[in-house]
């Protein structure tokens, strides 16, 4: 009999490769003999070469060394017995003589079995380790305990000792600083477990935004920063035996035959995801029209700025709401001041190579995040290059930014970064997706779009991340729910698909009248072109108000509607007083970029709830109609007439049957 490769730990257990003379290649590239999911593996990790010596190990210049026996080799001949690690696996080594014997694999010393070939594991990769894909992951975990096997990829993550943890600048990672603001709604949904890591520190959260109509049992938003969220979500998949941490970016190409063999592919990469697009014939192409305005496709460009405020919350909020121009979302007064920005400043958004003297659209078009450095310039750590606005402190768009600040009550020195984003709207026509149907030796696999993979980010700093933790909740409630160990179809998950169509809907409307506004006469421009035709001169041949009096009007009405939500608000006089420091044409372009229409983009918050709260269907059998009453049976009252259903069965949901659901 042939000498053989058997595995001992690991997905290759109790599978055995024969050595016929070719070489044998172990490593995490899909390409090789033996494919070794372990993260401390190489791509390239090992091969078996036929010498005269025998078979003889190599080791292909791996990280993290191969074994035989517990020693780390470079070169070695393999005996008869030899036990072989690469990475987290094992395998044995037995040779033709031995072979000889019939050996009985039962009689190996082998572990229970791993998850990866018990049938009635699902088996889940997640394509992106962001709140999103580590809250789903960490959910799914949660619901199907002990029956789900779920490997996370994220290029962002590096290993440090046991753990994985995030990269940091040293790494060329620059950490997301933003302060995003979580509803009740989609707070109360994550488990425990979960909601203790993330808000069981009082120091880790604020609650700076009023009650609103989506706040569950009277309980208000709370903003957090999304690194801190990001690091608690980690540690928690860290400690969970069911997630695999990868700290590489997920590769379709090069994964292809692994994902073959899941049940499910999980895109939770954001907007600009290469996953989504390798698999974009699968998902359809997505339709910019809908969000168009006058045929040109709308889109916005939002300055972010990292600042700490001296304000108070009541007047930041008040401040806020009563504009479009800028928004403080902020933790105890430190977050981002985001700035729209019209046509032409955000073609002014750009850096300069101090070396080259040439122009780069890092900030813009990647974006980066450009700090604060010694000499009070900008710079980005990625590239190299300065902010140019900030350079030109005499430039329009420098000396806008300094009143921003100056609204929000911020010190020039207190701005520490900027970067920027794009709000840039599609209509994706589904979210749900069958990459590859089932075979003899495949289980068949389904992709699903997550996050901002699936839905824009908004100007409003939060919103994509709660259709986000929306979409994870429902996608991990719908996969318990239907795995059984069988096939999936298409049918499990009509629940999910519905939830995000209106998640869809919910988040792109909101979004869309946020970006635009209508007048007094009916006519829609873009809100940026609206705060661009505010900059125009000022012949003074028309009498009217002066801007400062109609915003002090606007927030007092604002005021008023908030006062019972939000105590603290400033009086006339302290608003007065603070909005005189700004400069009159800034005080024109506040008062004409128009307050939040609270009355369109507010409202109740997608509630995916609706969509679990039933059981299935219940079968109900028709009648016979041969069937005859016994004459002793009591007269049966009267009902309307059922519609003729051409089914030889009706469907009943057993907790609403004969009612109608009203559409929130």
């Amino acid at each position: 009999m042939p000498s053989v490769i058997v595995g001992r730990t690991g997905p290759f257990t109790g599978q055995s490769v024969v050595l016929d003379g070719a070489p044998l290649t172990f490593g995490r590239k899909s390409d090789n003999g033996v494919v070794i999911v372990s993260p401390s593996a190489s791509r390239l990790h090992a091969e078996i070469v036929a010498e005269d010596a025998g078979f003889v190990l190599h080791d292909r210049g791996s990280s993290n060394g191969t074994f035989v026996n517990g020693e780390r080799i470079t070169r070695h001949v393999l005996r008869s017995g030899d036990a072989i690690r690469i990475g987290d696996e094992t395998f044995l080594y037995e040779a033709q003589d031995a072979m000889e014997t019939v050996m009985d694999l039962s009689s190996l010393k082998l572990p229970r079995l791993d998850r990866a070939v018990d049938p009635g594991t699902l088996r889940v990769t997640v394509a992106g380790g962001g709140p999103v894909g580590l809250a789903f992951a960490l959910a799914l975990d949660e619901q199907l305990a002990g029956r789900v096997r779920i490997t996370v990829h994220d290029g962002r993550w590096r290993e440090e000792g046991s753990a994985v943890v995030w990269k940091d600048q040293r790494d060329g990672n620059v950490r997301r600083q933003q302060v995003v603001t979580v509803q009740s709604r989609q707070y109360l949904a994550l488990s425990d477990e979960v909601r203790g890591a993330l808000f069981g520190d009082a120091d880790g959260f604020s609650e700076m935004w009023p009650v609103g109509p989506d706040s569950v049992d009277g309980r208000p938003p709370r903003n957090i920063r999304i690194a801190y969220i990001e690091d608690r979500l980690l540690e928690l998949a860290n400690r969970r035996p069911g997630i695999r941490l990868v700290t590489e970016r997920f590769d379709a190409e090069e994964q292809r035959a692994r994902l073959e063999k899941e049940h499910i592919l999980v895109i939770a990469e954001g907007g600009r995801s290469r996953t989504r697009e390798h698999f974009a014939a699968r998902f359809g192409a997505a339709d910019s029209s809908i969000y168009s305005l006058d045929g040109e496709h709308l889109q916005d460009v939002v300055l972010g700025l990292r600042v700490k405020s001296a304000l108070r919350d009541p007047m930041s909020v008040l401040l806020a709401v009563s504009q479009n121009r800028f928004l403080l979302n902020s933790l105890r007064g430190e977050g981002f001041l985001n700035m729209r920005l019209t046509r032409e400043e955000a073609e002014n958004v750009i850096g300069i190579d101090p070396v080259r003297k040439v122009f780069e659209e890092c900030i813009a078009a990647r974006p980066c995040v450009m700090a604060r450095g010694e000499h009070n310039e900008f710079v980005c750590p990625t590239h190299g290059t300065l902010f140019l606005p900030a350079l030109l402190r005499s430039s329009p768009l420098w000396k806008r930014i300094l009143e921003g600040l100056k609204l929000f009550g911020v010190a020039e020195d207190d701005l520490s970064a900027v970067t920027s984003f794009r709000l840039d709207m599609v209509q994706r026509p589904r979210f749900t997706a069958q990459l590859s149907r089932p075979t003899a030796t495949t289980p068949g696999t389904f992709g699903f779009l997550l996050g901002d993979a699936a839905n824009a980010i908004h100007f409003w700093p939060g919103r994509g991340l709660n259709s986000g933790l929306a979409s994870a909740t429902s996608l991990a409630r719908s996969l318990s729910r239907a795995w059984t160990g069988r096939p999936l179809r298409d049918a499990d998950f009509i629940r999910h698909e519905a939830a995000m169509s209106m998640l869809q809907y919910r988040h792109k409307s909101r979004a869309w009248n946020a970006m635009v506004a209508t007048d007094e006469q009916g006519v829609t421009r873009a809100i940026k072109d609206v705060v661009a035709l505010s900059m125009r001169p000022d012949d003074g041949s028309a009498a009217r108000r002066s801007d400062l009096d109609l915003l002090v009007e606007r927030m007092g009405a604002i005021r008023d509607r908030l006062a019972s939500r939000l105590p603290g608000m400033p009086d006339d006089e302290e608003l007065r007083a603070h909005l005189s420091a700004l400069t009159p044409e800034t005080l024109r372009t506040l008062q004409e970029s128009g307050a939040w229409d609270t009355l369109i983009v507010g409202g109740e918050e997608a509630d995916i709830d609706i969509f679990y709260q039933n059981d299935a269907p219940v079968f109900v059998p028709r009648p016979d109609p041969r069937d005859e009453i016994p004459a002793q049976t009591p007269p049966v009252p009267q009902t309307p007439p059922v519609p003729h259903v051409p089914q030889e069965a009706m469907f009943l949901n057993p907790h609403n049957a004969g009612e109608a659901v009203a559409a929130p």
